[in-house]
């Protein structure tokens, strides 16, 4: 069939698409016309479109895996604004309800021209090899899924970084605060919760860039340890270290946290849970009781899945969790807050405080990922256009979730319970926001 005729079919069915959903983007062809879907459409924002063999794809095998690799691919792309911005004005509430009002036997008639339209081939160079769900894994597995994620190379992540390096959830004391201030602030408010005091021993594990082993023995006055199993973590650390003159405060180990020994007054886990998987959580609640007293500190931050009316319906994954582990985080897996507790209690541990962040990652991932976009000619010539593509659209898509509230994200401070008797932890929440002790340096 001709492509003049399969251009014709094209702006028919998105026509009748914008008829019904009413966005404010529009659809790019490959020919460079523009079609609105909606009355308000801005024809200046919106999705591209490569070739008839794009739609092909999609119809062929209409699948999220088609989607991310023709999007990887620019197939499609969305021009116009960066990813937040374009996804802002995407998004319909009742989008399924709408299309779904377009008439079936129309829609048909106007994906037929496309069946057999042909579009290049696309090959898969950006996924991991090898089990990326990591249900039956061994301990030593887990360096290669870490080592997928972060050594993707130090220049990259610091395109969409602060200048810290903190590779998790700011904390906004003001939603209008900078990344930068929502990072210091988080670091802070973790060493509040863990109630730090000088000459103690502090365990980060899976301690990324170092900064809040740094910020804990500059501030606070520990000695703090950290482990990561990403070497170039470990490299960069070292050297953020020696720059700050904190050798013999704060030290750094290419270790799995399984292999740590010695004792610890208290122990954090920003973000590192994740990685572990819900079958392993024994062995990571039992290892890191071992590692503290009676009545230390345990801080465990990590995202969740909202928990469902079974067990069977969590453990059922959305096609977009499966693409998460496949191309950004293999091995990855999240629980609901709920086992996460029983599992801490069951453990050894009694749990003081829950605090939930969720706003406060979804705010997070958006400047991640318009820093991501607004360095993408960097980003492109450090990794490649594909990984590129992939990582704006996790980190969009994250900040979308978070917002939307299919993942979230909880702070439990918790402490080890070897015998009877109260917690020991102080009866109110004011000392996490009373001024730092006297003494104390003001964050740099």
């Amino acid at each position: 069939m001709g492509d003049a005729k399969r251009l014709e079919a094209a702006k028919r069915l998105f026509g009748m698409i914008g008829q019904k959903l009413g966005a404010e983007i529009s659809v790019r062809l490959w020919d460079g016309s523009v079609v609105p879907l909606g009355p308000n459409a801005d024809p200046n924002i919106g999705l591209s479109i490569r070739g008839p063999g794009v739609i092909g794809a999609l119809l062929r095998r209409p699948s999220l895996e088609t989607v991310i690799r023709q999007y990887a691919t620019g197939g499609v792309d969305f021009y116009g604004a960066d990813f937040i911005d374009f996804a802002d004005k995407a998004r319909v509430k009742n989008s399924r309800r709408r299309v779904g009002k377009v008439s079936k036997l129309a829609v048909a008639r106007n994906l037929l021209p496309f069946l057999f339209a042909r579009d290049e081939p696309v090959q898969d160079k950006n996924g991991f090899n090898g089990d990326d769900a990591g249900f039956d894994r061994e301990q030593s597995a887990n360096k290669d899924y870490i080592q997928f994620h972060y050594d993707i190379g130090n220049d990259f992540y610091k395109l969409f970084l602060d200048r810290n390096m903190v590779y998790t959830c700011g904390y906004f004391t003001d939603w209008n605060n900078s990344l930068e201030q929502a990072q210091l602030d988080k670091l802070d408010m973790i060493c509040r919760k863990l109630q730090l005091k000088p000459g103690e021993r502090m365990l980060d594990i899976g301690c990324g860039w170092g900064a809040l082993i740094c910020h804990a023995a500059e501030h606070y006055g520990v000695y703090a340890h950290g482990v990561t199993l990403a070497e170039e973590q470990v490299e960069y650390t070292q050297q953020l270290i020696r720059e700050r003159g904190l050798e013999g405060r704060a030290s750094i180990e290419l270790k799995d946290y399984n292999d740590v020994e010695g004792s610890f007054d208290k122990v954090s886990s920003i973000g590192m849970v994740e990685h572990v998987g819900i079958a392993n959580m024994p062995l990571y609640l039992n290892k890191i009781n071992s590692l503290l007293p009676d009545r230390g500190i345990f801080l465990n931050h990590g995202i969740t899945r909202p928990a469902k009316k079974s067990a069977r319906k969590f453990r059922k994954l959305r096609p977009e969790q499966k693409a998460l582990r496949k191309y950004i985080f293999p091995g990855g897996e999240l629980d609901h807050i709920g086992h996460s507790l029983e599992l801490m209690e069951s453990h050894g541990f009694r749990v003081s405080d829950v605090e939930g962040w969720r706003d406060h990652y979804a705010q997070t991932c958006r400047h991640w990922c318009r820093n991501l976009y607004r360095n993408r000619d960097e980003a492109i010539r450090l990794v490649g256009a594909e990984k590129y593509r992939l990582w704006l659209a996790y980190l969009g898509g994250v900040s979308y979730s978070l917002g939307d509230g299919s993942a979230c994200i909880f702070q439990t401070v918790a402490t080890k319970h070897a015998s009877k008797g109260v917690s020991g932890m102080p009866p109110t929440r004011q000392h996490l926001y009373e001024p730092r002790p006297a003494g104390a340096r003001a964050a740099a």
